[in-house]
């Protein structure tokens, strides 16, 4: 039926009934404010009872947490002089069509508007915690903030635009932005900041690196890097964090390293855990070793890997072996 449409601007929404001659009940369309969708229903007996409910929507597959509505209603008989029915300001948890119910003294025929106005909307917290308002929208709002200001910082890196330092690579050069260099790395910051060659000439040799893994590390410090180039490039770009002191860089290689160790690279694992001071990744390598086993499994390497290694990291090894040998 056409009067079963509800319509919604902004924080409104308003239901036009055209007829509620013999109806004891009707119960309008889905509507959205907010996050969620909503119904309102009418039934008549001796009040006429308003309800208004949440129908959860879905994000993803996750079902969304019922919301806390602050809302007034109002209920208008159009073509006549009669006021108008204005309930309180309500605070309610709404669940179901039993949460809440507006009772209206007033045998209401014909033609009626009902108004509801939301004042608020949170999201209901089960542990008791204060719910957190969904307007303004902040997530929404720093999602596209944060896609526009990635947008801009891929341009000036891809198309160098006001481009003010060059690195030289191992096999080439890059253009870069000392500013960006300068918030993401103290030593970059150092470099600028005071007399040194880097800052006369804005020049940068990091000729410990390809111009491809450089690439990376730019785009890392841009927030452009794709997943390939992270994973294709992170020993590179664990030893520029190391270097240039970018702690989220260094501690993402780490944790990106431990995702895939294996009998074919744990002791070149081991080797850079040490090197880097990467605690979290030295313990994976050692209880791979030890507490699965696994030095079976490099019996061949392990010699080379010894006459390689520091003796503190020998030590330490050893002292791993007692701690998961147990004699029967």
């Amino acid at each position: 039926m056409a009067d079963t449409k509800v319509e919604t601007l902004s924080r409104l929404a308003q239901w036009r009934i055209e007829n509620f001659g013999a109806s004891t009940y009707k119960r309008s369309d889905p509507f959205k404010i907010g996050i969620w969708n909503w119904h309102l229903s009418i039934e008549k007996n001796r009040y006429l009872y308003i309800r208004l409910f949440p129908e959860p929507s879905r994000l993803s597959k996750e079902q969304l947490p019922p919301p806390f509505a602050r809302f007034m209603l109002r209920v208008t008989t159009t073509g006549t002089n009669r006021r108008p029915h204005i309930s309180p300001v309500y605070e309610r948890l709404l669940r179901t069509s039993d949460d809440f119910v507006w009772p209206i003294d007033s045998c209401l025929q014909g033609r009626f508007i009902i108004d509801v106005e939301f004042l608020d909307l949170k999201i209901y917290t089960p542990n008791g915690g204060e719910g957190k308002s969904i307007w303004p929208n902040d997530m929404i709002l720093q999602s596209l903030a944060t896609q526009s200001t990635l947008r801009c910082l891929s341009r000036m890196l891809d198309e160098s635009i006001h481009a003010d330092v060059t690195i030289n690579t191992a096999d080439g050069s890059v253009k870069a932005h000392k500013a960006i260099l300068s918030a993401s790395s103290p030593v970059f910051h150092s470099m600028f900041l005071h007399d040194l060659r880097e800052k006369e000439s804005s020049m940068i040799d990091i000729e410990d690196m390809s111009t491809e893994s450089c690439t990376a590390l730019l785009s890392y410090l841009y927030g452009t890097i794709k997943q390939e180039d992270f994973w294709k490039h992170r020993l590179s770009l664990l030893g520029a964090a190391n270097k240039y002191d970018i702690v989220d860089l260094k501690n993402a290689c780490e944790e990106s390293l431990l995702e895939d160790i294996n009998s074919g690279n744990v002791l070149e694992r081991l080797q850079e855990a040490w090197l880097y001071q990467l605690n979290k990744l030295k313990k994976g390598c050692l209880m791979y070793l030890f507490e699965f086993g696994k030095i079976y499994d490099v019996r061949d390497e392990i010699n080379n890997f010894f006459r390689q290694a520091d003796r503190d990291l020998m030590l330490e090894m050893f002292q791993e072996v007692l701690t998961v040998w147990k004699p029967e």
